[in-house]
């Protein structure tokens, strides 16, 4: 995983948040040959599958008159009881991480949170990472570009609904009910930002290395042909 490839710089990103957010410049280690996947914890579905299983045994203890002097309307009520536990229980089940895949995937290219929607959003489109602190809690804030900005009012415009992690303009993620601590995740999209930044700016670079000598020896020769 890309937590574990990447080494953390003693004077990286600052993990103090505030109400207001923070732009974070951290030092680039990145492994392109690695993605972040990030699940849901599992810790608490595991305990309500565990505690719908106890409820199960216990509606099917009415249901089967396991007590001493229940009445009839004991054990309609344990059937029930399996009935309704037993449904909520299977759903629960369903919801497992280990069934359902990965929710916030980190790469060296984009990131995307099915908790807020399909899209993958490319580092290229994303202006700035920061942090802020709402409610006791610290999230990850992306700024996105003008042109990424009107994609997503778009978006929302077709949907008629405002995705509960696109506020103000700006991509919020939580690490709240993920596998994950905050400081891997934000260290992740921070080094991933900063070296989509590096390469645009090579590729910049590039483009007009080849395009300068280009120009002058196209124009060199605009004028010879001219002259002669």
């Amino acid at each position: 995983m890309l937590g574990e490839s990447m080494h953390g710089h003693p004077d990286g990103p600052s993990s103090a948040v505030s109400e207001s957010p923070q732009s974070v410049v951290p030092t680039v280690h990145v492994d392109a040959a690695h993605d972040l996947e990030i699940n849901r914890c599992a810790t608490r579905l595991r305990l309500l599958v565990a505690a719908g299983f106890a409820m199960i045994l216990f509606s099917a203890s009415l249901a089967f008159d396991w007590w001493d002097g229940l009445g009839e309307y004991d054990t309609l009520a344990g059937y029930a009881g399996v009935a309704v536990f037993g449904l909520i229980t299977g759903w629960l089940i369903w919801q497992l991480p280990g069934e359902r895949g990965p929710v916030v995937i980190v790469t060296p290219y984009g990131i995307r949170d099915l908790r807020i929607g399909n899209e993958f959003l490319l580092w290229e489109s994303i202006a700035d990472v920061s942090t802020e602190e709402r409610r006791g809690h610290r999230m990850i804030v992306l700024t996105p570009t003008p042109a990424l900005q009107r994609q997503l009012s778009c978006i929302r415009g077709r949907s008629r609904a405002t995705s509960r992690g696109a506020q103000d303009d700006r991509i919020v993620i939580s690490t709240e009910g993920l596998a994950t601590d905050f400081d891997t995740l934000l260290r992740a999209c921070c080094e991933c930002h900063a070296a989509s930044d590096a390469r645009t700016a090579l590729r910049r670079d590039r483009d007009q290395g080849t395009q300068g000598p280009g120009a002058q020896s196209s124009g060199a020769q605009g004028l010879a042909v001219q002259a002669s």
